[in-house]
């Protein structure tokens, strides 16, 4: 079925892993790199400008995708990325090293993320269809989560002692991908002489974009559904990490043959982690086929329960077999919202609107984050228990939204029979 899907389609399959497997052996591990270089408090403001650009420069990028074509901005954001990537390796060479310098090529490879993304989301729909979306969603998601395993194993390994070389990697890979992004994707979006006459690239048609995107009630009906169901996720390193880190007792398991293995709360965090990314590469393309041909509504609603279940109890047990019983469980919930989610997503925004549509679909990503912390403050004042019972309402909330904004898209498109004219039959 792969083989089936549109061309387009199958190079940023693989041009998004073989960036992404370099890129997973580095980019997580800069908060090291700029503590060390600088100090801690630097690294978490530079860090932090980092992500607000990107999201900037993904709004932007996702007006332009709507304006001047798809490919044209791929290619465009693929190029800086080769010429940030490669000051990057000057400013981490054996004969030079700067961390601002470095900082200011992760801004520039930021922007080009901004200008690539939304890009690349909007062409996928463009190419795709109802019946074929939950399908290149789940392959997409299982390259995305098997590309970032594998680079976090050899990164977490290599990034210490060979971190120029590693460098070296990522600008070969970027040149490979421009060249993939160049010669083998083709463009999807012909912008309609009408449009193209008032179009313009400045300050003021993009925030004209963006009301328009902003008075649709049943997308932004649906990202608040997302926003509920992703800030579950983003509690796992913020709430979830420090109370494990607290509550665990360390524990100690016998290898056979290999001596012995000391558990705490930070490493039993990474486990649940580990288990979760390998149940997700695993069974991604049996739950993929299982869900094709059918309906998309249902399986994400479930999904959506399963996943905020399965988090509740790593809110507040200390079992261990139980809390890697409930990764199951939330992988289970993962595996059926995450491709079920996207291709109603790609049904539900405008499609003469589709870049900007899908860069302000960020905002579930960055808001989530912003929950996911404050998840922190919030656990302090209710306790485990009672954050387990907020990870199950925000599941519920995530089914309420969507389902809201799916059934306002749906009524709204329906012709409405009082509109419609009666033909007059000639006596």
């Amino acid at each position: 079925m792969f083989k089936e899907l549109h061309p387009n389609i199958r190079i940023r399959i693989y041009t998004s892993f073989l960036s992404r497997v370099i890129g997973s052996m580095i980019f997580p591990f800069m908060a090291i790199y700029f503590t060390k270089e600088l100090n801690a408090s630097w690294a978490g403001i530079l860090l932090m400008i980092q992500t607000v650009v990107q999201f900037i420069a993904s709004l932007y990028g996702g007006h332009l995708a709507d304006t001047l074509g798809r490919k044209r901005m791929m290619v465009a954001g693929e190029w800086m990325k080769v010429i940030a990537f490669l000051g990057m390796l000057l400013a981490n060479s054996p004969w030079f090293t700067s961390a601002w310098m470095t900082f200011f090529m992760l801004l520039a490879i930021s922007i080009s993320s901004g200008i690539v993304n939304p890009a690349a989301e909007a062409m996928l729909i463009d190419v795709s269809t109802k019946e074929t979306r939950a399908f290149m969603y789940s392959i997409n998601y299982w390259a995305v989560n098997l590309s970032i395993m594998l680079g976090l194993i050899v990164g977490g390994w290599l990034y210490n002692s060979h971190f120029f070389e590693l460098i070296v990697a990522l600008f070969v890979m970027s040149l490979i991908t421009l060249w993939m992004t160049a010669t083998l994707i083709i463009e999807t979006y012909q912008m309609k002489p009408s449009q193209r006459s008032t179009s313009s690239y400045g300050l003021k048609p993009l925030i004209q974009s963006y009301q328009s995107v902003m008075k649709d009630w049943p997308f932004l009906l649906f990202t608040l559904g997302g926003i509920a169901v992703l800030s579950i996720e983003f509690q796992r390193n913020n709430f979830i990490a420090v109370r494990l880190e607290k509550e665990i007792i360390p524990q100690t398991f016998s290898l056979i043959g290999m001596g012995h293995l000391i558990v705490d709360g930070v490493k039993l965090l990474s486990l649940l982690t580990v288990v979760n990314t390998v149940i997700i590469v695993l069974f991604t393309a049996f739950v993929s086929k299982w869900i094709s041909h059918k309906p998309d509504k249902p399986i994400m609603y479930t999904g959506f329960l399963l996943f905020g279940f399965g988090y509740s109890f790593l809110a507040f047990s200390n079992n261990v077999l139980l809390l890697f019983m409930a990764v199951i469980v939330l992988s289970i919930g993962e595996l059926l919202y995450v491709p079920t989610r996207q291709s109603l997503l790609a049904d539900i925004v405008d499609d003469s609107r589709r870049g900007a549509y899908m860069a302000f679909n960020g905002f579930v990503f960055q808001i989530g984050k912003m929950v996911g912390a404050l998840g922190i403050i919030a656990g302090q004042a209710i306790g485990g228990i009672g954050m387990g019972m907020l990870y199950i309402l925000l599941g519920v909330l995530g089914i309420v939204f969507c389902s809201l904004g799916i059934r306002m898209r749906t009524t709204k498109e329906q012709p409405n029979p009082s509109h419609l004219a009666t033909k007059k039959v000639p006596s």
